[in-house]
């Protein structure tokens, strides 16, 4: 495969260049000014940027036990539409991702997707908060990290004691951070207020410096809260932070608009919480932008507000509102917002990719920066976005996975 004229983003040296890619046998073979050779599938990247693929830390397959939302082959075609090569799975499945057994079997049925599918672990024996897992059967069995994503770890000598062990692998805590004795109600920032977030960030970014050891907080919605990360991260550079697209996008106003299609936890907050998350993308406190990609049924959602399920999809839209929220309106490096979908999320989790160069495994997403289109029906099993009929801009047009296309927005590519 040749693709030529490209725009690269190149993470590794901070540069955004035009060149000619080749790829053979799955591998990146030259990047070049020019290159002039035979080859039966030519991409023409004249306009269009091209990154190694996109890769989400925090996403929900909802398989095994909950497959009526979504499940491993459907996620997997979300994410290739949004130009996602590998995607990290939350524990929350039924049962819980806390045996090797329930691990495996998951990692097994996902080999023969075209994108690469790691997954966490519970930190705790059923998700209860009480017990440890045994971290070391499972770091053996494949899992990368470790997460009781939903909900929070409220013992905090459990959780000192879960950074301890993981720390023998390098391996990161992931942490919802919503203590439930602040929240009255959960998925509207007047009922399930910022305070709820804060204190528990405060709490456990001091055991992540007293542990030395690798904490991610997930999908952060609060000044307040971005503040506690600011300061600690002074202190250590194993406490990193994500965003969702969500989060810096919208504001609690959009309940009113969209309803439970807008319920998500955290909660939306103020205007003035999202022009924090801007402007700690742009210092760097945040370092990840990550989906918290959710699946639900259109019965769940349809429920009353308070009843209904939290969460929203968000693999096929990240890169678009990133690319319209934080670049074009916001002036942010396209490199920058690169990084935080790429080599920033491998670095956490301590992956070989991430990055693109000679010899790299050809993991790519190519994309229009100024291409406008209006978001339609998810190739995901749940529509539960507020995105849809909404117009973006910022288009993926082919995702490559191991030198092989396995995305197109070209009806007539063939390759």
């Amino acid at each position: 495969m040749l693709i030529k004229n490209i725009n690269f983003i190149d993470t590794i040296n901070d540069s955004i260049t035009k060149v000619d890619m080749l790829i053979e046998n799955g591998i990146v073979s030259a990047i070049e000014e020019s290159i002039e050779k035979d080859d039966p599938c030519v991409i023409d990247g004249d306009g269009l940027y091209i990154s190694h693929g996109l890769i989400d830390t925090h996403v929900h397959f909802r398989d095994p036990g909950q497959t009526y939302k979504e499940d491993l082959s459907t996620g997997a075609a979300a994410a290739k539409r949004g130009g996602y090569t590998a995607v990290l799975l939350m524990a929350n499945t039924k049962p819980v991702v806390d045996s090797a057994e329930t691990l495996e079997d998951i990692l097994n049925r996902s080999k023969n997707l075209s994108i690469s599918i790691y997954q966490n672990a519970t930190v705790t024996k059923g998700m209860l908060g009480e017990e440890l897992v045994d971290i070391d059967a499972l770091h053996k069995a494949g899992a990368i990290g470790f997460t009781d994503d939903g909900k929070p770890i409220m013992k905090a000598k459990l959780l000192y004691d879960a950074l301890i062990e993981a720390k023998k692998y390098d391996a990161p805590i992931s942490l919802h951070e919503e203590d439930p004795f602040f929240i009255k109600k959960a998925g509207k920032n007047e009922t399930a207020p910022a305070i709820a977030e804060a204190v528990m960030v405060a709490r456990d970014a001091y055991l992540a410096v007293k542990a030395d050891s690798k904490l991610n907080f997930q999908h952060i919605s609060s000044a307040d809260s971005l503040e506690i990360i600011r300061n600690y991260k002074k202190y250590t550079d194993k406490i990193f932070a994500e965003v969702t697209p969500h989060h810096f996008t919208l504001t609690e106003e959009a309940v009113e608009k969209h309803g439970t299609l807008a319920k998500m936890n955290p909660p939306l907050r103020t205007a003035a919480d999202r022009e924090a998350i801007i402007e700690a993308i742009k210092d760097g406190t945040i370092d990840i932008i990550a989906t918290d990609h959710a699946p639900h049924a259109a019965e769940e959602k349809a429920k009353d507000f308070f009843s209904a399920p939290s969460g929203i999809i968000g693999l096929e839209t990240a890169l678009p509102l990133a690319i319209s929220e934080l670049h074009h309106k916001h002036g942010i490096d396209l490199i920058k917002i690169i990084k935080m979908l790429t080599i920033n999320p491998a670095r956490l989790y301590g992956l070989e990719e991430g990055s693109i160069k000679v010899g790299s495994k050809a993991d790519l997403v190519i994309f229009d920066i100024n291409k406008e289109f209006i978001y339609e029906k998810s190739s995901s099993k749940s529509q539960n976005s507020p995105f849809l009929g909404e117009k973006l801009k910022g288009k993926v047009m082919y995702t490559i996975k191991n030198g092989e296309v396995v995305y197109s927005e070209d009806d007539r590519f063939n390759c």
